[in-house]
């Protein structure tokens, strides 16, 4: 018998044999390569299995992750975060229609047809307009892929009047890009501020770039619609309605305080 085997021999070498493996018990071993044995079908498909899944979990855990980025980035309000579409409760007329309003503003963004379409919700508090802002935008994030950034008015002017500290980390020109970049905007508490000409400066900055770029804003207030207006002036109102923009009113009584 020979003592080496070409490489052809090697690759059909059909020997096999019983081995007892621990946790299947007996299976048949195929040598292959000339010194090297299958293993335990059983464990091998087990291993592949458990591969797999860690495989899966890890995935899973990655797009968690990236998940809770975007949400951190959206500052959207973490007792918002769970307020969708799907579970808003248009229980009237009205408010059926409040809630066809923010599916059809929301699928825009799917087929790229919003076009810098924007949008004012306004009434009393505790009528669930930040609930259907909130769910706007968490479809456009999760299932389109889109960036939003929520954030109330003062909070935007803040920002940026900081960066007019000495020593500031940010410039203007950067902090006002904070709120151009996002495919939708979202800005909450229209007219809690005083609306001083500083505050309506920065705002048309900020909006009249979004306008520009052909991107909307999704304006939440509890001040009435012609309110709105006389707050934000005639310059920005006018972006607003040029962009076809519409004012959905939300007249009904609050949720706050139902059982």
């Amino acid at each position: 018998m020979a003592l080496t085997m070409t490489w052809d021999e090697l690759i059909h070498d059909s020997a096999t044999r019983i081995v007892t493996c621990p946790k299947h018990g007996d299976y048949t071993s195929k040598r292959y390569l000339g010194a090297v044995w299958t293993q335990c079908g059983a464990c091998v498909a087990e291993e592949d299995a458990r591969n797999k899944a860690e495989a899966a979990e890890k995935a899973k855990m990655v797009k968690r992750d990236e998940w809770e980025r975007k949400l951190g980035q959206a500052q959207i309000p973490e007792k918002f975060r769970d307020r969708k579409l799907t579970n808003y409760q248009a229980d009237t007329p009205a408010k059926l229609r409040a809630l066809r309003f923010a599916e059809d503003y929301a699928e825009s963004f799917r087929h790229g047809t919003n076009k810098g379409r924007s949008a004012v919700f306004v009434g009393t508090p505790g009528t669930g307009k930040t609930h259907l802002a909130a769910g706007i935008a968490l479809r456009i994030m999760h299932s389109y892929g889109k960036t939003v950034v929520f954030s109330t008015v003062s909070k935007a002017i803040r920002r940026i009047k900081e960066t007019w500290s000495k020593g500031s980390d940010e410039t203007e020109t950067q902090a006002i890009n904070v709120f151009v970049f996002p495919d939708l905007l979202i800005l909450d508490e229209v007219g809690v501020q005083f609306g001083s000409d500083t505050e309506q400066k920065l705002l048309f900055d900020i909006l009249n770039e979004r306008y520009e770029r052909n991107k909307p804003t999704l304006f939440l207030s509890n001040l009435s619609a012609e309110e709105v207006k006389g707050y934000l002036g005639e310059r920005i109102f006018d972006r607003i309605r040029e962009g076809g923009g519409e004012a959905i009113v939300f007249n009904w009584e609050s949720y706050r305080g139902k059982g």
